[in-house]
């Protein structure tokens, strides 16, 4: 019993590193444009399916694939936030009156533009990437593992914890805080809030897109793979506070360690749908989640 447990914490653990990739982009989003981008779960399949084309069709090696994703999903990020997001609230004279409700349907609206242009230009059908390592099975303690789950996590804990360094001690790192807390105040402090905009999109097109490339070999990409990741991703978000990254990170590894108990002990049919018990009992019981803090407008 205690071997199966130290087994499904450490998967658990390992899954939630991937859900934190996923949402601590849509969290930063948030905090900075307060909307949500429904469109966030294509930016996981670009790069899911940047990563299984350039292998496969261009035979690259892995290693240079996983940059490649990187690369299509910062560029996907700068785009929507160029094109579809900065119309949205550039001009506005007071940034209470911005229409969030249009940026919802217009990240609808992409989420299936991407999804039909994958199927129609890539096809339906599902693709398996290559692995990282061609490493089998092996014990790691009471954990078994492959070599691909083991060095994908090495990967997003790198990665995750090369953004934490970024927050905190990059100049950019702290424009983002300080925009996040205060758009208007950051902008007469003398910070461009319009760039460290483009740039949480770009982080955050990079992220989806590196959790969808290292997960590729797994999941086997089609063009609606990125609907359960980008579910996850709205509960963590939710979990661990609106807007606050940090509580996206341990609401990530504590929704990856409860559906791994859940599918034991619970059911594993019903595993997806654990997380959206998680998100109703969140919002009956403490709505500003884990980080969040209570607030109103008047």
């Amino acid at each position: 019993m205690l071997l199966l447990s130290l087994d499904l914490l450490a998967n658990g653990l390992i899954y939630g590193c991937f859900y934190a990739l996923m949402a601590v982009g849509l969290a930063m989003i948030f905090g900075v444009l307060k909307i949500v981008n429904f469109a966030h779960g294509e930016f996981f399949m670009v790069g899911a399916y940047t990563y299984v084309l350039v292998a496969l069709q261009f035979g690259v090696s892995p290693w240079l694939s996983l940059p490649c994703a990187a690369i299509a999903g910062a560029a996907l990020g700068w785009i929507v936030e160029r094109l579809l997001m900065r119309p949205l609230y550039q001009g506005y004279a007071s940034w209470g009156f911005m229409k969030d409700e249009y940026a919802v349907v217009v990240t609808f609206g992409l989420s299936l533009l991407l999804i039909n242009l994958v199927d129609k230009g890539v096809g339906p059908y599902s693709y398996r990437g290559p692995a990282l390592v061609e490493t089998g099975r092996f014990a790691l303690g009471p954990v078994m593992l492959t070599g691909q789950k083991a060095i994908a996590t090495v990967v997003a804990v790198a990665i995750m914890a090369g953004l934490a360094v970024f927050l905190k001690k990059s100049v950019w790192g702290k424009q983002i805080q300080a925009v996040a807390q205060n758009r208007l105040g950051a902008s007469l402090a003398g910070i461009d809030a319009t760039r460290a905009t483009s740039l949480i999109f770009v982080i955050s097109g990079m992220l989806a897109a590196l959790s969808g490339a290292l997960l590729a070999p797994m999941v086997n990409p089609s063009p609606d793979v990125g609907s359960f990741p980008a579910i996850k991703s709205y509960v963590i978000v939710v979990l661990g506070g609106m807007g606050s990254v940090w509580g996206a990170m341990l609401a990530a590894l504590i929704l990856g360690v409860s559906e791994a108990f859940f599918s034991v002990y619970g059911s594993y049919d019903y595993r997806d749908a654990f997380g959206l018990a998680i998100l109703v009992l969140v919002l009956l019981l403490r709505p500003q989640g884990l980080f969040g803090t209570k607030g109103r407008e008047v």
